[in-house]
C-alpha cells in the first residue's frame, strides 16, 4: 500500500534537484536517448514535454523574483473578514470560509458592513489558506470573549445498557447529557450546575443553569430544554451520575416521552460521552472556568447568558462533523485518518433533515434574520461581565432556593428586604 508521501507530487525543490541530475545525462546522450529521457521525466515530474525540453537547454537554478505580485484581495476584504470573524468569535479558517457569504449578507442587512458585488464575488472565491493568512494579520490586537443512596442507584443503572452513541448518526434526537459543576475548590453546600445536552447528528446544544441537583431542579431543567428543542428526542445518553439515575427521574422520562431510549456511559470512560464532554469545555468552562457560583442571582444571570448562547451557537456558529474514518499505514505504523465535512451551523444541519417540527423552521429562520450576530456577541460579553460583578451568596439567600428560581419576583422581595 503506497504511503501518503509516495502519492504526493514532487515539491519544486525536489523536482529541480531531479532535473539537474537528469540534465547531465540528457546533454551526454544522442537524439534517441534524449527522447527516452524526456519520456521518463514526463512520468516522474508530470511536466509538459516541450517545457522539459526548454529546461534541459537552460539554467535550472532558481532565481529570486524581480517583482512582487499584486494583491488579489484588497483592504475591503480585510475589513469584511475582520467584521465577519469578530461576529463568529474567530472560528478557524476551515469553519469560517464556507460560511463567509451568508454571514456577510446577514451583517449587511443589519448595517454592520457594506456588501458590494465585487466583495460578494471575492468572498465566494477566497481560499481557506488565504483567509487564515489575512486573519492572522488583522486580528492580532482583537480580544476574544473571555472564557473561563448508592446501592439503589447501582440497581437502577444495571437496568440501563452501557455503550456510546455512534459518531455517524444521521437522525437528530440522540442527545448526550452531562452536568457541569460550578463548585470551585469546595463541593460543600448548594452550588450552581450547568445541565447540558448535545445532539450527535447536528451538534445542536442546549444548556440550562440549575441550583443544586435535586430531582425537582433537574426535572425543571429538562422541561425547559424539551420545551425549546425544535425536534423530537429519541434517546438520552448520560453518564452514571445519581442525578440521572433515580426512581423519580426515570419515571419522569417514562411519562414525558413514551418509547424513549435510555443508555449510559461505561464507568470512568469519558470518551463514551465524548460529544458533550467536548462541549463542556468549549461552551461552559471556556466562559466560566472553575469559579464557584452558589447564589440565586448568579443562577439567574447565568441562565440569561445561556439564552443568548443558545441563539449564538445554534444559529451562527458553524461546526465540522466527522464524515469518514480510515485506518492507514504509514512508515510501518497504523493510524486513523479522519475527514470532516463542510462547516455548517447546527441549525443548517437540522434544516437538511426532516426532523424539525412544523412551525419551528420558519420561527428560527425569522429569528436568525432578525438577529444581529455582532450585537449578540457583545450582549454575551456584557452578560458575562454582569455575572462576575454579582456579589457572593449571603446566608439567607440559600433558603428555599428552588421557589425563588421558579418565581423571580421573590428575589426582588429579598433584595428589597435586604
Amino acid at each position: 500500500m503506497p504511503t501518503k508521501r509516495q502519492d504526493d507530487a514532487m515539491t519544486i525543490d525536489e523536482r529541480r534537484k531531479y532535473l539537474r541530475a537528469m540534465q547531465k545525462r540528457y546533454q551526454r546522450t544522442d537524439r534517441k536517448g534524449r527522447g527516452v529521457l524526456l519520456t521518463e521525466m514526463e512520468e516522474v515530474t508530470r511536466l509538459d514535454r516541450k517545457y522539459l525540453t526548454r529546461l534541459m537547454r537552460g539554467d535550472l537554478a532558481r532565481h529570486p523574483r524581480t517583482s512582487q505580485r499584486g494583491r488579489t484581495y484588497g483592504a475591503d476584504v480585510d475589513d469584511a473578514l475582520r467584521v465577519i470573524a469578530d461576529s463568529f468569535d474567530y472560528l478557524t479558517p476551515e469553519r469560517l470560509t464556507p460560511n463567509l457569504l451568508w454571514m456577510a449578507q446577514t451583517l449587511s442587512a443589519h448595517g454592520e458592513l457594506t456588501l458590494t458585488p465585487h466583495l460578494t464575488t471575492q468572498l465566494k472565491t477566497i481560499s481557506i489558506s488565504t483567509v487564515g493568512r489575512i486573519l492572522a494579520r488583522v486580528r492580532q490586537d482583537t480580544p476574544r470573549l473571555p472564557r473561563k443512596g448508592p446501592q439503589e442507584a447501582n440497581r437502577l443503572r444495571r437496568e440501563v445498557p452501557m455503550g456510546r452513541l455512534p459518531w455517524d448518526l444521521q437522525t437528530p434526537g440522540h442527545l448526550e447529557t452531562d452536568l457541569v459543576h460550578h463548585s470551585g475548590p469546595q463541593t460543600t453546600g448548594d452550588y450552581v450546575h450547568t445541565l447540558q445536552m448535545i445532539d450527535v447528528a447536528t451538534a445542536w446544544s442546549e444548556r440550562v443553569a440549575v441550583l443544586g441537583r435535586s430531582f425537582r431542579v433537574m426535572r425543571d431543567g429538562f422541561e425547559h430544554i424539551l420545551a425549546r428543542l425544535p425536534f423530537t428526542v429519541r434517546e438520552i445518553h448520560p453518564d452514571n451520575g445519581g442525578e440521572f439515575f433515580n426512581h423519580h427521574l426515570l419515571a419522569f422520562w417514562g411519562n414525558r416521552i413514551p418509547g424513549l431510549a435510555l443508555s449510559r456511559s461505561h464507568p470512568w470512560q469519558k470518551n463514551d460521552n465524548r460529544f458533550v464532554e467536548q462541549k463542556n469545555h468549549t461552551l461552559v468552562r471556556h466562559y466560566l472556568g472553575h469559579e464557584r457560583l452558589d447564589t440565586v442571582a448568579q443562577t439567574q444571570a447565568l441562565q440569561a447568558l445561556y439564552e443568548d448562547l443558545w441563539v449564538y451557537y445554534n444559529l451562527f456558529q458553524p461546526v465540522m462533523r466527522l464524515r469518514e474514518k480510515e485506518v492507514v499505514e504509514e512508515d510501518g505504523r497504523r493510524r486513523v485518518r479522519r475527514r470532516y465535512d463542510t462547516a455548517r451551523t447546527p441549525f443548517d444541519r437540522l434544516l437538511a433533515t426532516e426532523a424539525i417540527r412544523a412551525g419551528e423552521r420558519d420561527r428560527l429562520l425569522r429569528l436568525r434574520d432578525e438577529t444581529n450576530p455582532r450585537a449578540l456577541r457583545q450582549r454575551i460579553q456584557d452578560a458575562l461581565d454582569a455575572l462576575w460583578r454579582l456579589p457572593g451568596a449571603t446566608p439567607g439567600q440559600t433558603e428555599d432556593i428552588h421557589e425563588t428560581l421558579l418565581h423571580p419576583e421573590l428575589l426582588a422581595e429579598e433584595e428589597a428586604a435586604g
